[in-house]
Order: structure tokens, then C-alpha cells, then sequence
């Protein structure tokens, strides 16, 4: 049997590695770390193809928290993930978030702005002429209202945060091992350690299950525990439109469709309707969405997206929880209860990336002190599933 660890985190992405950075790179912390990714070049993983947002406009208070943290942790990357005085450039564009409503919907955004404000965000809520004074690009009939991010908001280069995140936890010495976790191994409420694809077997202190939308609902079910996790494809559509809006923030319709310029190109995308979206696993592109659900909502609320042009576009999987739509961190699920020596870091449904230095610095706390030291994230445990209390987002879209 191959050599124990003291801690075994199953996937890699970035919640995964964050968690090995702030555990590995903590004081406290003198033990072995592995990280288990089965697909280290991130080809379709949404920690390499996810829009990059980051943000605090949310309507629960951990979120908007989570977001705060993001937004720090981003702004002071060095002090987190710089090696040897070099500071890792992730690309991050402070152009803020800009959320739209309808007069509908004006309530919900305003109470929502309300409970930012509380936890300290910088968010503007500006009225119809507001919005057409500050975003002269768009076309603002049909709208009441929109949510802007002063500071803190913006988004980043997805793949370069992973291989910073990657390259720190190497730099502490973790240790990488390509391989696919296929199960957990159980003894009462502990595991005793992972079972690879490959047959062998390696043991654990402390397993911590990162494995996102492609495994970590099976590997809940090999321990006995069960986690409403689905796999949810999403497109992002490329393209190009010289007079567009290239100072724009990362604008949200109030029909969910979001839109940012990356470069000299824009990039978008838009959740299809719940009845044409199940849980897959393939990697095909649904272009026919773009043209006839993505373009005429671009071009109506940018005039000068009418005259875009598609350049091309990619998809990865969403680790959708479909109970609430939150996130599930904390202690992992097991037949009769939480399990002692396992935890659950999954379900983002979306905002995985931007969640991911909250959500590893909150699981190397639980690790190392049994306790959240920071941020309390408990209303986010697996417990709320188990005891069917929803934590849900008020969204304007």
C-alpha cells in the first residue's frame, strides 16, 4: 500500500488547491498534504473556463462576505500566493459588477443593495437616468434600476489563478498526484482513506472531497453519504464588436445573461431554460443558443452588439447544488451523521472560483482547530440539507 498522507484532498481545481495553500502554508500545519487531480491540464474544468468574476453582490451575508475576502485576497495576491517576492499576475480588472432589474424586481435589487451596504460592500443602486448617464452604451427602456460595484468587483484570468494557487501549494510542499479518486474507504463515522481508479489504496488522517461536478457526489455516496450535486453544462460565447462598450463592467440582464469585454473580444453567456438543461457530461457547444437567445438580448440592450461577430466559444461543467444553489462546505455527510476526520467543499453552482480563498482558508480552520476562525460559514454546512432549510439567493434575474 502506498505511503499515508495527513491530509488527502480529492480534486484539484481551485477550492481544492486553495485549501492546500492555506493549510499547507499555515504555522500550525507541520504534516503531508496530496492533492488528487485526475486532468492536470484543466482542459473543460470551470477552474480554467469560468467567466473570472468577483464580487460582493449577493443577498446572504456569508456570500457578500465571501465576496469581500475574494476581492482582498485578489488585491493583495502577493502577500497569499507570491513566491520567493514574485507576485503572481492574475489579470484582475477592478470594472465592477453591474446588475440590472426591471421595475418588477426594483424591491428585491434594492433590499439586496441594503444588506451589501451592511456588510461593508461598495455598491451604487442607480436609477434608470442614472444608468443612462454612467453607461451611455446601453439602452435603458424597460429598466428601473441597476446595482453597480464601486470597488472590490471585477474579474480575472481564471487559469492564471489556479496555477498560482497550484504553483504556491508546490512551492509548501504539497504533493500532486494525477490520478482519479474512485472512492472513499469507511470505518464507522472516520475514513480511513481513497481508493484510486488504478486499484491501489493510500491512507488518511483527513480527506477532503474538491472533486466538483465530476465526481464529488459519487464519492459522498461511496462513504454513505448522499449530496444533491448535479453536472450542469455552460456555454461562453466569443466575440468581437470594434465600437463596443470595452470599459464596461460585467453586466447581468435582468434575464440572466451576462456579458464582459476580455481584450480586444467580449465574452457571454446565458443559462438555458431549466427544461432544456439536464445534467450532462458532454463538451458540445450550443451555438444555435447564441444566435437566437444570446445576440437579440445583447443587441437590444447594446445597440452596438448588432453589429458584433461570433469568433468562437467553449463550455465546462458547473457543479450545480440543486437544494439551494449555495455552496457546501464543512464537515462531509455520512450514513449516520457528519463525519469526523472527512469535509465538503462543492456545489458552488457557478461561483466557485471567486468563493475559492474564503472557502480554503474556512476548511484549513476546520482542519487544524475544529472551528471557523474567520468567516462562520456554518449555515452553509451539509446540515442545512439534512434538515431541509434553504439557503437561497434573491436574485433580479
Amino acid at each position: 500500500m502506498p505511503r499515508g498522507y495527513d491530509v488527502i484532498i480529492c480534486g484539484g481545481g481551485v477550492n481544492g488547491c486553495s485549501v492546500a495553500c492555506f493549510l499547507g502554508g499555515n504555522p500550525s500545519f507541520s504534516g503531508t498534504i496530496a492533492v488528487v487531480e485526475r486532468d492536470p491540464t484543466y482542459e473543460h474544468a470551470p477552474s480554467a473556463r469560468a467567466t473570472g468574476g468577483i464580487r460582493q453582490q449577493f443577498s446572504t451575508p456569508e456570500n457578500i462576505r465571501i465576496g469581500l475576502f475574494g476581492a482582498h485576497f485578489i488585491k493583495r495576491i502577493g502577500e497569499y500566493l507570491g513566491i520567493d517576492g514574485e507576485v503572481p499576475d492574475v489579470g484582475f480588472r477592478e470594472q465592477g459588477y453591474l446588475i440590472l432589474s426591471r421595475p418588477d424586481c426594483a424591491a428585491v435589487l434594492s433590499e439586496n443593495v441594503t444588506v451589501q451596504h451592511a456588510e461593508g460592500a461598495a455598491i451604487a443602486l442607480l436609477d434608470q437616468s442614472a444608468l443612462a448617464t454612467r453607461f451611455p452604451w446601453l439602452e435603458t427602456n424597460g429598466l428601473s434600476c441597476g446595482a453597480f460595484g464601486e470597488h472590490d468587483e471585477g474579474w480575472l484570468d481564471p487559469y492564471s489563478l489556479l496555477q498560482a494557487y497550484r504553483a504556491k501549494a508546490h512551492h509548501l510542499g504539497v504533493t500532486f498526484l494525477r490520478e482519479e479518486v474512485s472512492a472513499f474507504e469507511r470505518s464507522g463515522q472516520r475514513l480511513s482513506g481513497i481508493r484510486l481508479a488504478s486499484g491501489a489504496r493510500i491512507t488518511a488522517d483527513v480527506v477532503v472531497n474538491a472533486a466538483g461536478a465530476s465526481g464529488a457526489r459519487a464519492l459522498a455516496a461511496s462513504a454513505g453519504g448522499e449530496i444533491p450535486i448535479e453536472s450542469r453544462k455552460r456555454c461562453t460565447y466569443v466575440f468581437q464588436c470594434p465600437d463596443g462598450p470595452r470599459g464596461a463592467p460585467l453586466t447581468i440582464f435582468p434575464e440572466g445573461l451576462a456579458f464582459r469585454p476580455e481584450g480586444d473580444r467580449f465574452l457571454a453567456n446565458l443559462a438555458p431554460p431549466p427544461e432544456a438543461d439536464p445534467e450532462c457530461y458532454d463538451h458540445d457547444i450550443d451555438y444555435d443558443a447564441f444566435e437566437s437567445r444570446i445576440w437579440p438580448l445583447l443587441a437590444e440592450r447594446v445597440p452596438a452588439f448588432e453589429r458584433l461577430r461570433s469568433t468562437g466559444a467553449w463550455c465546462c461543467h458547473y457543479d450545480l447544488n440543486t437544494f439551494d444553489e449555495n455552496a457546501i462546505v464543512g464537515p462531509a455527510p455520512g450514513p449516520d451523521g457528519p463525519l469526523e476526520n472527512a469535509y465538503i467543499v462543492c456545489g458552488f453552482s457557478g461561483h466557485g472560483l471567486q468563493q475559492s480563498p474564503a472557502m480554503g482558508r474556512a476548511t484549513a480552520e476546520l482542519i487544524l482547530y475544529g472551528e471557523y476562525r474567520s468567516l462562520d460559514l456554518s449555515r452553509m454546512e451539509y446540515q442545512r440539507i439534512a434538515r431541509n432549510e434553504p439557503l437561497r439567493e434573491r436574485n433580479c434575474y
